[in-house]
């Protein structure tokens, strides 16, 4: 299912589709922001930059439900979060290559596809790994990968899961020139098809547009 097929439920709303406000977050005794809002619609991405430290990550958890916040509402299609639908049109890949070492990229995405609930078959699977440039890697075991590849690995998953709105933590780490541009590629491909996306980079990205949120 793409992003357009899973915006037809909200088709005719009046409100925005993602509306964060007020978000205020600590770490221990340390605020480390307070009084984050933005808004994304459909086509819309928002980068998030800042220091080391500033609360990029913790951010994103919030916005995906891990960590709770201090104060602060995130709203998706018009209802508070977590919801149900809210995962359902949501992936999430954090700032770690979260793959399992002794799996094959192709048994990993096909366990991710499994504990998120999707169909995914071989095929497809093997598409995707493909697409991100590790033909011929299928059936390693990602513990031999290099940390570009392993990255890869993760990312496929956005060709294999489908989901409305992408929040990608650093996804851009680790990858070479031409993966950097592909993974742009990837994410202009899913807004002009409705999606939206939140990002996280120390570096500019390959991408068109976009709001910028800096902490």
């Amino acid at each position: 299912m793409t992003a357009r097929k899973l915006l037809r439920a909200g088709f005719g709303h009046n409100w925005t589709m993602l509306n964060v406000s007020g978000l205020a977050c600590s770490r221990g005794e340390r605020r480390l922001f307070t009084d984050v809002g933005f808004s994304l619609d459909p086509g819309e991405w928002l980068h998030v930059q800042g220091e080391n430290g500033a609360g990029k990550t913790s951010l994103m958890r919030l916005l995906v439900g891990l960590s709770p916040a201090d104060a602060g509402e995130i709203r998706w299609r018009d209802e508070p979060t977590p919801s149900a639908e809210f995962r359902r049109d949501l992936i999430y890949l954090g700032h770690h290559a979260a793959v399992k070492e002794d799996l094959t990229p192709l048994e990993n995405l096909l366990l991710a596809a499994a504990l998120d609930g999707v169909g995914l078959d071989e095929g497809t699977a093997l598409a995707a790994l493909v697409r991100l440039g590790l033909r011929g890697r299928e059936d390693l075991p990602v513990r031999v990968l290099s940390a570009g590849q392993k990255r890869r690995v993760l990312l496929a998953r956005l060709l294999t899961r489908p989901a409305l709105i992408w929040v990608l933590d650093e996804a851009f780490n680790a990858l070479d020139v031409a993966a950097v541009r592909q993974l742009g590629d990837l994410i202009a491909e899913h807004l002009a098809a409705g999606g939206m996306a939140v990002l996280t980079s120390h570096q500019p990205l390959p991408v068109p547009g976009g709001k910028t949120l800096v902490l």
